[in-house]
């Protein structure tokens, strides 16, 4: 009988869903932002059939689940205003704590290299700041780098509270955009960084997503690898993106296109599916805000950025989705690191600000084409988005051109009249069609009064 007591000790231990340890993924963790005034999910691993119990300190209330047949169990849990610090206790067969959790809002911060730089990266922006960075208010979670071939549900990093060292190490844009965010709301804002320098939408989106589209798994296979970034589908999205989902957020800012300016004529549609499979994913129509790419050489090919920048401008019009226009914002066209990036982080921070929390009387929209009016030899263009009219920095607005049936464009003179410009050539007397700011590096000086850049355009589709 004693040689079975050990045996039965074993099967006993096995069998005893208090033997194993309540875990969590490293998203959930002390020091991070839950989004206020929402039913958050806290989840995680635990026995199976193990009761877990969870307590926060902004309720009386506990909440009880059972960790399935596969040792995963959840819960959603009702979140306050913004506010905290708080506590969270989450009890099974162990105790995990976390401490000095804030409730606000979250944003995910994405794209490729302009939304990854930081001051570490040089950029003097974040340098200057640095010693202004400490706030207990922004919180901020860097995902690391990593690439998977199926959804994943764990990754490794961790929260950390914004002090100047850790200003410098994260997205300058992430953080800028934020501080905005906490100045004009007064919440605590959790700021999550999952970008990678180089990468193509086409890595973000769902593998399914794009090979059950002919027009983009043939646009995927243009992609040519690199030795810095992955160019598969869905890469990034599983190891990235996937494991994030369960955590609710308020928004989505983005920074990307470069790496996509030779897929250009599938972009919009790569974008917006790219969007629309991360909320359906979120199960929430997350608002999204993006950045168009700067101006930029790109070789040889003069108008194939332009033309990327228009399917951007084509894929604003997806609802709760804003863009911003930066042909302002750039110090050297041939660098495709414009150093600017508090004054980008700023007109993201607006957008949000006006569109998702309602704030009145800021001007965050550039000017956008509407149409135009062909009158005799020279054509009226109209805008939208110009509350009080048009100004031109420095002398007579640039960059436009004009062609007439030939299809020819040639530079053309621009005479600014209210909230629409008149443009016309002598060479051209009987013009068809007009262009603004159409290729790879034009940065032209045309603004609302409000000093947002007009956005470019083409009249000739």
């Amino acid at each position: 009988m004693k040689s079975l007591i050990p045996l039965i000790l074993a099967l006993g231990a096995l069998l005893n869903p208090l033997s194993a340890a309540v875990r969590l993924p490293d998203i959930l963790g002390s020091h991070m932002v839950l989004q206020q005034r929402s039913v958050v999910t806290l989840w995680g691993w635990a026995a199976p059939a193990e009761t877990v119990t969870i307590s926060v300190s902004w309720s009386t209330n506990t909440f009880q689940t059972t960790a399935s047949n596969g040792a995963r169990w959840s819960t959603q849990v009702p979140t306050p205003e913004a506010g905290g610090p708080h506590t969270i206790r989450i009890r099974g067969g162990n105790e995990v704590v976390l401490d000095d959790v804030l409730i606000g809002e979250v944003w995910l911060c994405s794209g490729q290299s302009n939304m990854e730089w930081s001051g570490e990266h040089g950029l003097l922006q974040s340098k200057q700041e640095s010693p202004r960075a400490t706030n207990s208010l922004i919180r901020f979670f860097h995902v690391p780098k990593s690439t998977a071939t199926a959804p994943q549900d764990q990754l490794s990093a961790r929260w950390v509270v914004c002090t100047p060292e850790e200003m410098l190490r994260f997205s300058a844009i992430g953080y800028f955009f934020g501080k905005r965010l906490n100045e004009h709301l007064g919440a605590p804002i959790g700021l999550i960084n999952s970008s990678w320098g180089g990468t193509p939408a086409e890595v973000w989106t769902p593998k399914n997503s794009v090979e059950s589209d002919p027009e983009l798994k043939a646009a995927s296979l243009q992609l040519k690898p690199a030795a810095w970034w992955p160019h598969e589908p869905g890469m990034a999205y599983n190891a990235m993106i996937h494991p994030l989902i369960p955590f609710r957020i308020g928004g989505v800012i983005w920074y990307q296109g470069e790496s996509n300016v030779s897929t250009h004529g599938s972009y919009r549609r790569l974008f917006t599916r790219m969007i629309e499979a991360w909320r359906a994913a979120w199960n929430a129509e997350l608002p999204f805000y993006f950045v168009q790419i700067a101006p930029h050489t790109y070789g040889d090919d003069h108008i194939r950025a332009a033309l990327l920048r228009e399917a951007q401008t084509e894929a604003a019009s997806h609802p709760k989705t804003g863009m911003v226009v930066i042909s302002d914002l750039v110090d050297n066209v041939k660098d495709i690191h414009p150093q600017s990036k508090r004054e980008v982080a700023e007109r993201l921070a607006l957008y949000a600000l006006a569109d998702t929390y309602g704030i009145t009387g800021l001007h965050y929209r550039s000017p956008q084409y509407r149409s135009h009016q062909i009158e005799g030899g020279s054509v009226r263009i109209q805008f939208d988005h110009v509350p009080t009219g048009l100004v031109a920095r420095g002398g007579p607005p640039s960059d436009f051109t004009i062609a007439g049936a030939d299809g020819k464009f040639v530079p053309a003179a621009a005479v600014i009249e209210g909230a629409a410009v008149v443009v016309s050539s002598p060479g051209v007397p009987d013009p068809v069609a007009v262009r603004f700011g159409f290729n790879n590096s034009a940065m032209p000086n045309l603004f609302s009064t409000e000093g947002l850049p007009v956005n470019l355009f083409r009249t000739d589709r």
